[in-house]
């Protein structure tokens, strides 16, 4: 979300079922809207499973959206609806932003998307992430207050021109 060659990138490792997940998108996200030039925002996959059982396949039907141009339209069906994600469910959100079906039950059933998944929760693990979200930004991870005024402050710092960087500690 946000244009590629933006000064600023945050990177979200997220989970579709983690209500503090849920809690920080709009804050990212209204972040992107308000300075699309400057901020963006990269999606990556972190299906905690072992508490939301659901996570996995709302992530790789998310995936399967991208595939058709509307990752960001399911990211937002699944946030919306994040206690009802039964695979009935993710048709029917599928239907409703107008997926070519077939496409999609082949990619979710066949579980097309899995290995993507994983490879992001591995880069995740490589970053040291263990729960969501956890954000970097501009490759240092984030560990400040999830809140919109904190997040837009260490980000206003690596505009250009300015001299410091609060809020970031270095990649693991």
């Amino acid at each position: 979300m946000g244009r590629s060659n933006a000064h600023v990138t945050i990177l979200e490792y997220a989970d579709f079922e983690c209500p503090y997940t849920a809690m920080a998108r709009p804050v990212l996200e209204s972040l992107v809207d308000e300075y699309p030039n400057a901020i963006q925002l990269i999606f990556r996959h972190f299906p905690i499973s072992f508490t939301h059982r659901q996570a996995a396949v709302a992530a790789e039907a998310a995936e399967s959206a991208g595939a058709q141009g509307m990752f960001w339209e399911m990211h937002d069906m699944l946030f919306t609806y994040q206690d009802q994600l039964t695979f009935e469910n993710l048709r029917l959100f599928a239907r409703l932003i107008r997926l070519e079906m077939e496409r999609f039950d082949h990619d979710l059933m066949g579980h097309r998307y899995r290995a993507e998944v994983q490879q992001d929760v591995r880069h995740g693990l490589q970053d040291g992430v263990s729960d969501t979200p956890t954000l970097f930004i501009n490759g240092r991870r984030y560990d400040g207050f999830r809140d919109r005024a904190s997040i837009l402050s260490a980000v206003a710092t690596l505009m250009p021109g300015s001299r410091h960087q609060v809020g970031l500690s270095p990649m693991v």
